[in-house]
């Protein structure tokens, strides 16, 4: 919850380099990289992604994801040890109703945004942090109540910085969608 409301974690921003967040996060990830003007590192429940304009320059923060929906599948063990140690035992399932219920007590709204993934997904955005919420909203037809392991209803991924251009561009192409 703490992130939605303050876009970070643990303190690290989206916009931090990668020693800044490892300094914050620990040593213990997978650095992915598809060419050498993007890099993502993996903490298990959290990725960070840098981009650069070429390999000579620094390497700039771009956007976190907390993959929620990873919980289902690895519970506590895939979750990186600082926030272990912060927030201690995390359930298989987050649930949307849940999250938002809880914000709501804090005074925190999420809005709606229609999105390109509806109608089985949601996704929801917190203004003053600039975090997005996507939840799991409808099962495929013909398919189990279950996604792999996630339960509809469940938060499937956690992500910042998601600005105001592009919930506003977000709205002006899928607002006609059912979301």
């Amino acid at each position: 919850m703490d992130v939605v409301v303050s876009g970070t974690v643990l303190g690290a921003k989206p916009t931090d380099s990668p020693d800044q967040v490892g300094a914050i996060m620990g040593s213990d990830f997978a650095e992915n990289s598809l060419d050498d003007y993007s890099m993502w590192r993996d903490y298990g429940l959290v990725e960070f992604f840098w981009a650069r304009e070429s390999p000579d320059h620094p390497w700039v923060g771009h956007h976190f994801t907390l993959q929620v929906h990873r919980l289902s599948y690895g519970g506590t063990s895939l979750v990186n040890e600082s926030i272990r140690e912060r927030y201690g035992r995390f359930d298989r399932h987050l649930r949307f109703d849940k999250l938002q219920r809880l914000l709501a007590n804090r005074g925190v709204r999420l809005e709606d945004v229609p999105d390109a993934n509806a109608p089985a997904f949601t996704l929801h955005w917190q203004p003053a942090s600039q975090v997005s919420v996507m939840a799991l909203r409808e099962r495929e037809w013909g398919r189990s109540p279950r996604r792999g392991k996630d339960l509809v209803g469940d938060v499937h991924t956690i992500s910042s910085s998601v600005t105001a251009e592009q919930v506003a561009w977000s709205r002006a192409r899928y607002g006609g969608q059912d979301s």
